[in-house]
C-alpha cells in the first residue's frame, strides 16, 4: 500500500560539517553537522512522497486540503523540534570532541558536504536514473570504489536499519488509517503485520538501489584515502555512537510522519475501494 517513506533515509551521517575546529567546538551537534539543512531535503523528498500518495490512492483528487496536511506534516522546524532533542539524548555520556575533529576539518567536512549535495541532486528523476546506471555498471565491474561503498554500507549496516526503518514507518502508515477508521472492520494487527512484512523484499531491492546510487556518486570525486578515513571513523566509539543516535532519531520522526499521513488520508478515502 505505502512505500518508505526516504527510501532509504541514510540519516546516518548524511550531513556536513562547517567552519574551523576552533568554532566548531562550542556548536551542538545538530548545526555542526548541518542536520537543518539535511531536513530541508527531507521536506523536499516528503513533499514529493505525499505527492506520490495523492497520485496512487487519492486519485490526484487530494487537492489544497492534501497540501495543507503536506505542508503541516513536512514543516521543518516541527521536524527539528523533534529530532535534535533526540539525537542530544542519544548522545548522552559520548565525546563529542573526536566527532567535532573529525567534520571540522578535511576530509571529513570535504566528504559531508559531497554527501549533503548528492543528495539534493537525487531529487532530480534524471540524475537519480543516472547514477543508478553507474552504480549498477560499478557493481557488476566489481570495481575497487564499489567494494569501499559497500564495505562502508556493512560496517554500518546502512541496508538493514534502512529496510526496517522503512517497515516500521509503512506500519506506523497502517496505524494511522486504523486509528482513522479506514481500514477494513476486523482487519487483525497479524493481518497488517504480515502485509508489511509481504512488501519487505521489495523495499530491500529499493533500498539496496537508492543506497549504492547515492553513496557512488557521492562519493565520485574522493581519493581512496579520503573513503577509508571516512570509513574507519564511522567504526570508532564515537562515530557509531553517532550512527546509532541519528538513525534512532530519525526512525521516531519517519513513523510519527507515517502515522500523521495514515491518519490524514483516511478522510479522503470515503467512498473509495481500499
Amino acid at each position: 500500500m505505502t512505500r518508505p517513506l526516504i527510501a532509504p533515509i541514510l540519516a546516518l551521517l548524511v550531513l556536513s560539517a562547517t567552519g574551523a575546529l576552533a568554532q566548531s567546538a562550542t556548536l551542538p551537534l545538530f548545526d555542526l553537522l548541518r542536520l537543518p539543512e539535511m531536513l530541508e531535503v527531507m521536506r523536499e523528498e516528503g513533499m514529493a512522497y505525499g505527492q506520490s500518495i495523492d497520485d496512487e490512492m487519492l486519485g490526484g483528487q487530494g487537492g489544497a486540503d492534501w497540501q495543507a496536511t503536506l505542508e503541516v506534516v513536512y514543516d521543518v522546524e516541527r521536524m527539528r523540534a523533534s529530532v535534535e532533542p533526540a539525537i542530544d539524548w542519544q548522545m548522552t555520556g559520548i565525546d563529542p570532541a573526536p566527532i567535532h575533529a573529525f567534520f571540522s576539518t578535511s576530509p571529513g567536512s570535504d566528504i559531508l558536504a559531497l554527501e549533503l549535495s548528492a543528495r539534493w541532486a537525487m531529487l532530480d528523476p534524471e540524475i537519480e536514473a543516472s547514477a543508478t546506471a553507474a552504480a549498477a555498471e560499478a557493481f557488476a565491474a566489481k570495481t575497487p570504489r564499489m567494494a569501499r561503498i559497500t564495505e562502508f554500507s556493512a560496517r554500518n549496516d546502512l541496508i538493514e536499519r534502512n529496510v526496517m526503518g522503512a517497515m516500521n514507518s509503512n506500519l506506523a502508515f497502517y496505524h494511522g488509517m486504523m486509528a482513522a477508521g479506514a481500514l477494513p472492520p476486523g482487519l487483525t494487527e497479524d493481518q497488517i503485520l504480515a502485509d508489511v512484512w509481504a512488501q519487505e523484499p521489495e523495499i530491500r531491492i529499493s533500498t539496496v538501489e537508492w543506497l549504492y546510487s547515492y553513496l557512488n556518486l557521492a562519493y565520485q570525486p574522493l581519493s581512496d584515502e579520503d573513503l577509508d578515513a571516512y570509513i574507519a571513523f564511522t567504526t570508532t566509539p564515537e562515530g557509531s555512537a553517532l550512527n546509532a543516535a541519528v538513525f534512532a532519531a530519525f526512525d521516531a520522526l519517519f513513523e510519527d510522519i507515517s502515522l500523521m499521513l495514515g491518519s490524514a488520508v483516511s478522510p479522503h478515502l470515503s467512498g473509495q475501494d481500499l
